[in-house]
């Protein structure tokens, strides 16, 4: 590249910034990590604990318990919950640390609340997760053996006492509703919301050292974090990176900083004065013919509607979020290895995914996250950890509050994927629509909360520390319209305004017209089981039905086990094996096809809705649907199942999130393609649609529309015609016996993925066969890459390949196949043979299963 283009960077290359005092300085850490041992509070329990960890993993390690997931063990162990636990450590301090001016015990993590000992001494207490503490420690410390102990309280028993302290009014919700199982006051404590238990989780209300354990010393001064943003100065149309150094110092200290971009042959050398104690030093490098990522909120009038735009403009162009919701990978933190992280952002970016919204009921995810989305080109949308509830604001936790936000924000700002910082998941529109019942006479009370708590304090705090992204209060909200409405809009679901949550169990999700047209679709979708091999491990024999106590148990959305069902059988026969094994497992199968057709159905409703305005709705600018991933094995909304397999929904995303679509629905009589793409520059694109009879693999006929201009980042209608004209041109066809597929095709061929459109329900398809469909499989690559070559005597819907207990994952899955045969490529995630994997494989398509 010519070194007087300008250029593009991303914040990454700021970790190329260093600093320097040339006074000179050093530092000494001490590792406290590794085997520590923990023991209960009446002392029955004794045994080796790992650090990072907690409680419940050490526990399952050293055998007093078995795997937590295992059928009941959520509930057989709440006992661990309940009881005190003490983790304690012996280190030697060398005389060289002990004769640093300054040493330091730093937690980056403890999960929750806990009186940090040393020699016998308390040095510090702490009360929130999400915080890093640190306890100066240096004149405690002895020679020879130096004992630290870290006493844990039992968080549902801390959470209830701070409820009971709280008796001005009450903070809902009490207790979350039975079928979760959970615990009570989770919002009483800062730690992991969805660890009292979710409606997609277990309860599990951890504790431990989640996060690593040390000393530091020095003489000087430390530096403890530096960070990085860049910002854009307009008049001068000039960017410059502001840098920002955390430093603890012993005393005032003068000294020299050097901020050097090496690739931009960029460096300043600055003198400064570093004062006593823990201060932040802000400098700035103004930086020429060089472009970072930049990223808006846009809300502005639409011509045509009432109400704000609201999409993203990142590096000014508007960009339309493709992608999900992150929920924890697992209930234990130490349990997510960096393997677990890797496969699933890798997953979401194979499935075309450009997003995902870290969900404010978790955790704030750990650092390699976060590098990895900026590696793999995935925009985070990073909520604060507040969800599905109200919470107090005594003034100790604001504090706390305050440290957490400050924290987090100063620990991720530097990372580009971050795109929009938001205050809480739902509790807007939980107080706007009264969730929990609040007396008119009271509202006011909460509003006030509300106020104080994201506006007073998260906003004021994030606005402190990075004024580099928008802030969002709230999601679902009305953005910009909440703000002018006092932070709480009447109605945070308004379509003409911010992003919305939609689910809806009852209507029929393939129906487009049941879906909101809004500016931005931040959560919907729906349930489905994972797949046998997921849940074998942690289930027996007599769990395998659908109406068992594992699978009401594994359930914890009220009436959700039925909900999915009813909705299958909308379009399908439900499965009627005469084995009731066979049974539940094609129960499996039709929940996650029924899922994947639900989240088909509405995301492409959103994707076609990018670029027209309707009734006075439209715009439609981010499909984020719910949710990515799983905690444990058990039914949820996830396209990803515990262990990382990929369900159906995985598979249908990556056609439904390909950056060419087309998109067909039916309108009135006729049946209408539309072409969405996600490009820079512009198409010219024909569609073309094939009728097929569901007897036979042979297409009846094909049409072809004439060329449309299909301008980048936009969506156009390229086919239109009436359904009885269509079918009409094709000789015997009826909407009973026929069905479409159709893709979309520019001079240089096909552009984008194929598609179907069902013109009947496929539970009344006429001629609908059993495919008896045949596999073959030939190794590409030694034990790892693989073809499945599939024969089939009909037309054959949904057909899916499940690999069993061979990881790994194929090109194609629970396709329309409307071929004799289809060759699709199976990736293993581990050393296999085409024996094995033809052993295992099982395939299944519609008529399989009644």
């Amino acid at each position: 590249m010519s070194k007087n283009k300008p250029r593009t960077l991303t914040l990454k290359c700021l970790l190329c910034l260093f600093f320097a005092v040339l006074p000179g300085f050093c530092s000494v850490t001490v590792n406290l990590n590794g085997k520590w041992s923990l023991s209960n509070s009446d002392g029955s329990v004794f045994l080796g604990a790992e650090v990072p960890g907690c409680v419940h993993s050490a526990l399952h390690q050293a055998g007093f318990i078995k795997d937590p997931y295992y059928r009941f063990n959520d509930v057989s162990y709440r006992w661990i919950a309940f009881d005190n636990w003490t983790y304690t450590t012996t280190f030697t301090a060398s005389a060289q640390l002990r004769a640093n001016q300054r040493v330091l015990l730093v937690f980056d993590g403890v999960d929750t609340v806990a009186s940090i000992w040393l020699n016998g001494i308390v040095v510090g207490k702490t009360d929130n997760m999400f915080r890093k503490y640190d306890f100066a420690v240096r004149d405690l410390l002895k020679d020879g053996d130096n004992v630290l102990k870290v006493s844990l309280l039992s968080p549902v028993l801390y959470a209830s006492e701070r409820r009971k302290a709280h008796s001005a009014y009450r903070v809902p919700p009490e207790c979350p509703p039975d079928v979760q199982k959970g615990e009570c006051h989770v919002n009483f404590i800062r730690k992991e919301q969805s660890s009292f238990s979710w409606d997609w989780g277990p309860s599990f209300p951890t504790m431990g050292l989640w996060k690593g354990v040390r000393l530091e010393a020095f003489d000087v001064l430390q530096l403890i974090r530096v960070s990085s943003v860049p910002l854009y100065n307009l008049s001068l149309s000039q960017w410059r990176v502001q840098v920002e150094l955390l430093v603890d110092a012993v005393q005032t200290t003068n000294g020299q900083i050097a901020l050097s971009l090496p690739e931009l042959d960029s460096e300043r050398i600055l003198q400064t004065q570093f004062l006593t104690g823990k201060t932040r030093n802000t400098f700035t490098l103004n930086i020429n013919t060089v472009y970072f990522r930049s990223v808006e909120l846009v809300q502005e009038p639409v011509v045509g509607s009432p109400g704000l735009s609201f999409y993203f403009r990142v590096n000014g162009k508007p960009i339309f979020l493709k992608g999900s919701n992150w929920i924890p990978a697992h209930s234990f933190q130490d349990r997510v290895a960096p393997a677990v992280l890797r496969n699933l952002l890798a997953s979401a970016v194979e499935a075309n995914m450009n997003a995902l919204r870290v969900w404010g009921g978790g955790v704030y995810e750990q650092d390699l996250f976060y590098s990895l989305c900026d590696e793999m080109g995935i925009m985070v949308w990073q909520d604060f950890m507040f969800a599905c509830a109200m919470y107090p604001t005594e003034e100790d936790f604001m504090q706390t509050v305050r440290e957490e936000v400050a924290q987090q924000v100063q620990r991720l700002k530097s990372h580009p994927c971050i795109i929009t910082w938001s205050g809480n998941n739902e509790n807007e529109a939980a107080l706007a629509t009264d969730w929990f019942n609040i007396p008119a006479s009271q509202r006011p009370t909460y509003l006030k909360d509300y106020v104080t708590l994201y506006v007073d304090n998260i906003r004021a705090v994030v606005q402190e520390e990075d004024r580099s992204r928008p802030f969002l209060v709230s999601s679902p909200t009305n953005g910009a319209g909440s703000e002018q409405q006092g932070w709480v809009a009447s109605d945070p679901y308004d379509p003409h305004y911010g992003d919305t949550h939609f689910y809806s169990y009852s209507l029929d999700c393939w129906d487009w017209r049941t879906f909101p047209r809004t500016r931005f679709a931040s959560e919907y979708g729906f349930q489905s089981w994972p797949s046998f091999s997921t849940l074998k491990p942690v289930s027996i024999t007599e769990d395998w039905s659908y109406g068992s106590n594992f699978s009401s148990h594994r359930q914890h959305h009220q009436d959700g086990n039925q909900q999915m069902l009813r909705q299958a059988a909308l379009h399908f026969h439900l499965p009627n094996s005469t084995d009731p094994t066979k049974t539940f497992l094609d129960t499996l199968y039709i929940t996650q096809v029924t899922q994947a057709q639900c989240v088909k159905a509405q995301t492409e409703f959103y994707r076609r809705c990018r670029s027209e305005i309707i009734g006075g709705k439209g715009r439609t600018m981010g499909a984020l649907y719910w949710q990515l991933n799983d905690v444990w094995p058990a039914p949820s909304w996830s396209s990803i199942e515990f262990g990382g397999k990929w369900k159906m929904l995985h598979y249908f995303a990556r056609d439904f999130f390909a950056a060419v679509l087309p998109v067909g629905f039916e309108d009135g009589d006729a049946l209408l393609v539309y072409a969405v793409s996600d490009l820079s520059h512009d198409l010219e694109l024909w569609a073309v649609v094939s009728v097929y009879s569901w007897s036979s693999p042979e297409p009846v006929c094909t049409l072809k529309s004439d060329p449309v201009p299909v301008p980048g980042g936009s969506a156009a209608t390229v086919f239109k015609r009436p359904v009885a004209a269509l079918l009409g041109a094709c000789g015997s066809c009826t909407r009973l016996t026929c069905l479409l597929t159709f893709h979309l095709e520019d001079s240089g061929g096909q552009q984008g993925p194929s598609n179907h459109h069902f013109l009947c329900k496929p539970k009344d398809a006429r001629g609908l066969q059993r495919p008896n469909i045949t596999a073959t499989v030939r190794e590409l690559e030694a034990g790892y890459v693989f073809s499945v070559t599939l024969r089939s005597a009909s037309v054959a819907a949904f057909v899916w390949l499940d690999a069993g207990d061979v990881p790994g994952r194929f090109g194609s899955n629970g396709f329309l196949m409307v071929s004799r045969s289809r060759t699709v490529v199976f990736i293993a995630g581990r050393h296999t043979g085409a024996a094995e994997l033809s052993r295992s494989l099982v395939v299944t398509s519609l008529r399989d299963v009644y």
